[in-house]
């Protein structure tokens, strides 16, 4: 009994710590260099911004979502046309957010893994990729 009780003493206390590191992470949305802004619209056309770090990968943009609050990701997958800006540029870029085939997926997450620390303090998410492509030149969308 006394096991248990520490093992459920034990979980409630990472339970609280990811759900601190992430309530953290959405609230102050720290930048810096590698971290770009996105801006979603959701269903009744209001605009959200979201910082998230730039990865790369066979010469393509691309986001990860790997956090638990994705309301983000709802948004893009109801609504892929986004606004990007890096750095100081104020009024971003027009981009096109396109949902990846497996096994693209499984090339960019081998190109960029996560570290164990990180999965730790974020609960281990399911962790999904989205590329971005600049509207001028947007790629055929591959099916998830």
């Amino acid at each position: 009994m006394r096991i248990a009780k520490i093992l459920g003493i034990v979980a409630l206390v990472y339970v609280l710590l990811v759900t601190v590191f992430e309530s953290l992470l959405g609230y102050f949305q720290p930048q810096g260099p590698g971290t770009l802004v996105i801006t979603t619209t959701d269903a009744d056309g209001n605009p959200h911004d979201r910082v998230l770090s730039e990865l790369e990968s066979d010469g393509k943009a691309y986001v990860a979502v790997n956090h638990w609050p994705r309301a983000w990701y709802g948004h893009v997958l109801a609504n892929p046309e986004v606004t990007i800006r890096r750095g100081e540029d104020p009024a971003g870029q027009p981009h096109t957010a396109v949902a990846l085939a497996r096994d693209e997926e499984v090339r960019v997450a081998a190109d960029n893994p996560t570290g164990v620390v990180f999965r730790i303090l974020t609960g281990f998410p399911p962790r999904h990729f989205v590329r971005l492509d600049p509207k001028d030149e947007t790629a055929p969308s591959s099916a998830p």
